[in-house]
């Protein structure tokens, strides 16, 4: 799957035609990625380390997902 581009991200955030609502709309549709690292340390040492992903899209895209790659769930 290819990258949209800055320019592409920023056409469609600075268009005024488009509400928060179809914003998320388009985002839970093509679906987004959320990765983040966390580090606590003290002195120089790491003491906690997280890794959180998180992937967010639409139960209907998740269920279509499934079918193309024919994984079912279990019932």
């Amino acid at each position: 799957m290819k990258t949209p581009s800055r320019a592409a991200a920023r056409e469609i955030l600075d268009s005024a035609d488009d509400s928060l609502l179809d914003l998320v709309d388009n985002l839970l549709n093509r679906g987004v990625v959320l990765s983040g690292e966390v580090m606590l340390g003290l002195a120089g040492v790491d003491l906690v380390y997280l890794r959180l992903s998180a992937l967010l899209c639409s139960a209907d895209r998740v269920g279509f997902a499934r079918e193309r790659s024919g994984r079912h769930p279990a019932s």
